[in-house]
């Protein structure tokens, strides 16, 4: 190792050999750390669909969106009133990417944006359905 002094202060430059070994132990810590994340891919048909319509609020807005045909986002709130507008926000754009809701923008003042459900999101109505009937039957609202 090489030591100088300049400005008072005494620095310790390290040789060639120890910066590659400094580079190298970097990126293959870089590496490890990018191969802890879990696969994006869905590992069955089960998999593939809970995370589309897996959550919280997936499966009630999809609901309310069938009983009501077209709400805005104030109304879709005021339905759901133990979520978050952000929640609400982040769930939305999910639900809009999987293509199960259609959103329709009106460039106005203020902003209108209505939400509908979409071919697929109609689908999965019959299934939500049971659920619901599933749910009342154990909650004893029959």
């Amino acid at each position: 190792m090489y030591t100088c002094d300049k400005y008072v202060l005494k620095c310790i430059l390290p040789t060639k050999r120890y910066v590659l070994l400094i580079i190298k132990y970097l990126i293959q810590y870089k590496m490890k750390k990018k191969s802890k994340k879990c696969s994006e891919a869905p590992t069955c048909s089960v998999d593939y669909a809970f995370r589309r319509i897996g959550g919280k609020y997936k499966g009630r807005i999809l609901w309310a969106l069938h009983e009501n045909n077209m709400l805005r986002y104030g109304e879709l709130g005021r339905n759901l009133s133990d979520i978050t507008t952000k929640m609400l926000t982040q769930t939305l754009r999910e639900m809009e990417k999987d293509n199960l809701i259609n959103r329709k923008v009106y460039h106005q003042v203020p902003p209108k944006v209505e939400y509908s459900l979409s071919e697929i999101g109609k689908e999965l109505i019959p299934f939500i359905s049971y659920l619901k009937e599933w749910g009342d039957k154990k909650m004893g609202r029959s």
